[in-house]
């Protein structure tokens, strides 16, 4: 029962005591500032359900492997339950359709790159720098 209620139980990730740089994405204007950003700094968007076994599961090894530092590419956190109006203007904004998990590598104003669930760690994202 102890490991059904690790995969399914309802926690918010990231946790503060977390050494992944994540920015929590929690502002439409934010969207305006990763375009711009991303003209000289890749920017990555992960997209999380935190209600989703499968996500906590892949967001976990991510953060295990996630081997990038601050001054090569930015780190967001989206939390889609509490931001789904967020998730929905990623989706329009960069015509990437909306999956959970997901990351997305954004350069130069549009996304490059991007994957949902075990695809995500999968990536070689030291390829975007």
């Amino acid at each position: 029962m102890g490991l059904f209620n690790k995969l399914f139980s309802g926690s918010n990730e990231p946790k503060q005591e977390d050494s992944t740089p994540f920015i929590d994405l929690n502002e439409m204007a934010q969207l305006d500032a990763i375009v711009e950003t991303s003209k000289t700094k890749p920017q990555l968007i992960f997209k999380h359900s935190t209600r989703c076994g499968i996500s906590r599961m892949v967001i976990g090894q991510f953060k295990k492997d996630y081997g990038m530092t601050e001054t090569e590419a930015d780190l967001y956190y989206l939390d889609l339950l509490s931001h789904r109006d967020i998730s929905s203007e990623i989706a329009n904004r960069f015509n990437v359709m909306h999956e959970s998990p997901q990351l997305l590598v954004v350069k130069n104003g549009v996304v490059v790159k991007h994957a949902s669930h075990g695809g995500i760690n999968e990536l070689n994202l030291e390829s975007f720098v």
